[in-house]
């Protein structure tokens, strides 16, 4: 008898254990990193005054906040997911977590995160938390994702506000220089998820999401992956131009934005409608390294 219940014990406690991981997965914590790391950047190129300690809670708040969109998203999407070999193994479709606790997870998350960010700093940065939400549920999510190729265009407003966030935490302010880094993830997102969604494509078209390579072509697709790396030459210039980085920050974001301009032009020169799967992950890989990178070299550039 002791035997059994120590048995049941530790699987009792193993079942907790997946069960949690399961949980911070719902949170999707590759995006959690990303909002952390652009959210932070947006808080120290602010000069800052907050305390470090309140500093630091709020930025793990935001990304709560993240992990809440996240978590919702796979909740209305549990259906889509299981159908892509991307996002089969996510935790609704291998029925580690339900819809119902991934719901009330969400909600939990999302309230606990907007309300506790109020309380450490201000009403506005709670305020776009909440929006930031919102928005990526009930416009990208269930409005736009099943409607529109430009689904992850407009779906991109939720993606580049964390360092507009991490801006009026500081501030409780919003201005010139945290619109430039909304609008360097904002211009950046389409290219990105294009190029891999030229190699997921099969994916998409099972699920019967209209991404750009099902509705319009992997020509055009390729086309408008070339036309959003061109529009990162102006955007990256911004914050040069209004003052808010200096040639530390400039030169060096330059030479990686005709980095990323030519291998999407290599892209788009190969055979017409078609695409090679080599190139179009490059594009995708290196893609998230150069949104890294100008984040990195705007932190250089305000500590130098």
């Amino acid at each position: 008898m002791f035997l059994n219940k120590v048995i049941n014990k530790s699987i009792t406690t193993s079942n907790i254990g997946s069960y949690t991981k399961s949980l911070i997965s719902l949170m999707k914590p590759r995006v959690m990193s990303l909002v952390i790391f652009t959210c932070t950047v947006g808080f120290l190129t602010s000069s800052p005054n907050l305390k470090t300690f309140d500093a630091i809670i709020s930025i793990i708040l935001v990304a709560i906040g993240a992990g809440a969109a996240g978590c919702l998203n796979m909740w209305y999407e549990a259906d889509v997911d299981a159908l892509m070999t991307r996002t089969c193994l996510r935790p609704i479709p291998t029925g580690k977590v339900n819809k119902k606790q991934a719901l009330a997870f969400g909600i939990m998350l999302s309230i606990f995160s907007v309300g506790a960010l109020y309380y450490f700093t201000n009403f506005l940065s709670a305020f776009l938390l909440f929006f930031t939400i919102a928005f990526y549920l009930f416009v990208y999510t269930i409005w736009l994702k099943r409607k529109t190729p430009q689904n992850i265009v407009i779906g991109g407003i939720a993606g580049s506000l964390p360092p507009v966030i991490g801006w009026t935490i500081s501030t409780n302010s919003i201005s010139i220089a945290s619109l430039s880094l909304f609008l360097i993830i904002f211009f950046w997102t389409p290219s990105h998820f294009w190029a891999l969604s030229l190699y997921k494509a099969d994916d998409y078209k099972r699920a019967k999401i209209p991404m750009m390579p099902i509705t319009d072509g992997t020509e055009k697709t390729k086309l408008y992956i070339l036309i959003y790396s061109l529009l990162m030459l102006p955007v990256v210039i911004l914050p040069y131009l209004i003052n808010f980085s200096g040639l530390t920050y400039l030169i060096p974001t330059m030479i990686i934005t005709l980095y990323y301009n030519f291998i999407c032009i290599d892209l788009y020169r190969y055979k017409k409608n078609k695409f090679d799967l080599k190139k179009a992950k490059k594009v995708f890989a290196y893609s998230i390294l150069y949104l890294f990178l100008i984040f990195v070299l705007f932190l250089l550039d305000y500590l130098i």
